[in-house]
């Protein structure tokens, strides 16, 4: 698969899922803007290694000004972009038994970054898309937003819900305007977030859940997203595709 020429945005670039698409899409010839917030050192290692095709951009996406200046500077150093991933996300445990006060704002960080920002740009997006003839969005969505969440992680949940109805109805509404929207809804995946469960909880709690003998990596999401990106599912747009090792079929 040939991305040359394409420009694509790529949120939560530093880290797990983002990073192994960052890497699949830069072996391809894309250009990626890669966005962090707390981890560069991966983002700079891409930079040193593929210069002529990549950029860091550090944003804060809980703040919508940040959002928005990441937006701006990325259109604006990069040229069109093709293809905007709505990658970046927080999963931060608020059990129903914590004083309201701190559950309330745990529950709207996280919306703030999994759901608020992504509308943001999404409104960016269309705008832009709209100019240069056309884009994609791909949004990192969950199982949680089909099957459910566990107590801990409600708003989590809902925001990946949210997240799924909001590209379902960008395929549906901007579709004349040559703009397509997928959703890759990811199980159980092997990142440093699923480390520190598997420390916890023990990995065959993990493998239970799952149909296949081992856990997804990000390298298996990472082939599907550049699919996207190059235009041949376009007529596949607002499709979800689940990637979960079979612990949820629907």
């Amino acid at each position: 698969m040939d991305l040359k020429g394409q420009c694509i945005l790529l949120t939560g670039a530093s880290r797990g899922i983002g990073a192994a698409i960052a890497r699949d899409l830069l072996k391809k010839g894309a250009t990626v803007a890669l966005h962090y917030n707390r981890n560069p050192e991966s983002v700079k290692q891409l930079e040193s290694k593929y210069p002529d095709n990549t950029r860091g951009f550090k944003a804060n996406l809980e703040f919508p000004e940040d959002t928005i200046r990441l937006v701006k500077e990325v259109i604006n150093t990069m040229g069109p972009v093709h293809s905007i991933i709505l990658n970046a996300g927080v999963f931060i445990p608020h059990p129903v038994d914590l004083p309201e006060e701190e559950w309330l704002d745990i529950w709207r960080k996280i919306i703030a970054i999994n759901l608020e920002s992504c509308g943001l740009m999404t409104k960016m997006g269309i705008a832009h898309f709209r100019d240069n003839g056309g884009g994609r969005f791909i949004y990192i969505g969950s199982r949680a937003a089909f099957r459910g969440e566990t107590q801990e992680y409600l708003a989590y949940a809902a925001s990946k819900g949210g997240l799924t109805s909001l590209a379902r109805s960008v395929a549906r509404s901007f579709g004349k305007d040559n703009i397509k929207s997928f959703v890759v809804a990811p199980g159980f995946t092997r990142t440093e977030m699923a480390e520190e469960f598997i420390a916890k909880y023990g990995e065959e709690k993990v493998l239970k859940e799952i149909a296949l003998p081992e856990l997804t990596r990000p390298e298996d999401i990472a082939p599907l997203v550049a699919l996207m990106c190059s235009g041949q599912m376009d007529h596949a747009t607002g499709t979800t595709i689940d990637v979960n090792a079979g612990s949820h079929i629907r």
